[in-house]
């Protein structure tokens, strides 16, 4: 809304510093210390408010040390989260950009599903929550939305790199401007691949055995992958959210590195320059990115060892969703399983724990562990590390991660 209000400030009176609003870098730094203030200030007044209506976490004694301890502790602490991200945005960005559109119904949606799922959990004292078939239906729905919106809105196009092998034709463009070294806006299905030369797969392609039209149904592969990656990516980070700190400090260093890919994709000096798809209109997610990232680490000043506040299902399945869509966004989803590199671990020691204790129970009458316990940090808990280490070494593991990906900017 500020935008919009500047922006009418700067056209008609033109207001000093008004003009300030038109860059994104300004408008990105200044929704980050918002959302930073948000969630840092009014965080311990919603977790007071939490406390007082009783809303406390219910522990199962796992055997892990230090869980009594956590019990009654608030939880739905995902909403300072959401929060904080959705009213800078809402106050700085371009509310008409149809990436910052899907991204709030994003954070909304999924904001929702985890909500009910607490809820159900705290008042009605089911501890198994909302059912998993109502919560996938959820992801599910968000998955159509968000894929529709990305194959058939207008404003989801890219510009291809125009093939020029001409010295001179090179250097007369240069003297122009970067926009001159990329074509017309077009639909396109075209995904980015890590660590490969002419990096680019066009999901239509998996369809291509159809005949002549097969793009005419290139929609439906399209939705079912993102259906995919989302209900993965919001699974993962809720199997991550097990100790103080982990999946808001994994998350947060995810998000910046995606932050990094949007603000490239978005702008077409750095996309030029540095060889990579160019998607119009997509650098206004770097606001919302920015916002995100400041939500998350106010929270973690409260949900740091030991925690004052839980962000339950209402945060983790919203920080996983988000991710996932930025990702698809920025046509970088192929990089998940590096870039979100924690949650695909956490979310692996799950299934081949279940996987192989079902195998050996069948195979040998009794089952049979890989790990002391899953999901993967409380195989580390168990074998005696202290949490709070736990979670930095896997920060650090992150952090690595992130640079890898980062680095596949140029690595192909």
């Amino acid at each position: 809304m500020l935008y919009y209000l500047f922006e009418y400030l700067d056209k008609h009176y033109q207001l000093s510093g008004a003009g300030l609003f038109q860059y994104i870098s300004f408008r990105s730094a200044l929704a980050f210390v918002f959302s930073l203030l948000i969630s840092t200030i009014f965080g311990k007044r919603i977790i007071d408010k939490l406390r007082n209506l009783q809303v406390g976490e219910t522990v199962r004694d796992l055997g892990l040390d230090g869980q009594i301890q956590k019990a009654g502790t608030p939880t739905m602490g995902g909403l300072i989260i959401i929060l904080a991200t959705v009213l800078p945005v809402l106050l700085l960005a371009k509310l008409a950009n149809v990436y910052i559109i899907i991204l709030l119904v994003t954070t909304i949606w999924m904001g929702a599903i985890g909500f009910i799922d607490d809820y159900i959990k705290v008042f009605r004292k089911n501890k198994d929550g909302l059912k998993g078939k109502f919560k996938v239906l959820g992801q599910v729905g968000l998955g159509v939305f968000v894929g529709l919106m990305l194959y058939f809105s207008p404003q989801v196009v890219i510009k291809e790199e125009l093939k020029i092998t001409n010295t001179a034709q090179v250097q007369s463009l240069q003297t122009v401007n970067p926009s001159s070294f990329f074509g017309k806006e077009e639909k396109s299905l075209k995904t980015t691949i890590p660590f490969v030369k002419n990096n680019e797969f066009d999901y239509s392609d998996l369809i291509s055995w159809l005949g002549d039209e097969y793009q005419d149904y290139a929609w439906i592969p399209f939705i079912l992958i993102v259906i995919f990656i989302i209900t993965a990516v919001s699974n993962g980070a809720n199997l991550t959210d097990g100790i103080d700190g982990l999946a808001a400090g994994s998350s947060a260093i995810i998000v910046v590195a995606l932050g990094v890919f949007a603000w490239i994709s978005g702008n077409i000096i750095f996309a030029n320059y540095l060889n990579v798809m160019y998607i119009p209109y997509s650098g206004e997610m770097t606001i919302f990115i920015s916002a995100f990232a400041g939500g998350l680490i106010g929270f973690l000043w409260y949900n740091t060892y030991p925690a004052q506040v839980f962000m339950g299902d209402t945060g983790s399945l919203t920080v996983g969703g988000i991710i996932a869509v930025i990702a698809i966004s920025t046509r970088k989803e192929l990089l998940i399983p590096i870039l979100a590199g924690i949650f695909l671990a956490e979310n692996l020691s799950v299934m081949l724990q279940v996987s192989y204790f079902k195998y050996t129970r069948k195979k040998y009458g009794e089952g049979r562990r890989i790990f002391l316990m899953s999901p993967l940090h409380h195989h580390y808990q168990k074998k005696g590390y202290h949490e709070s280490k736990i979670v930095t070494r896997f920060w650090i593991i992150g952090i690595m991660l992130a640079v890898l990906s980062i680095i596949t900017l140029k690595v192909r």
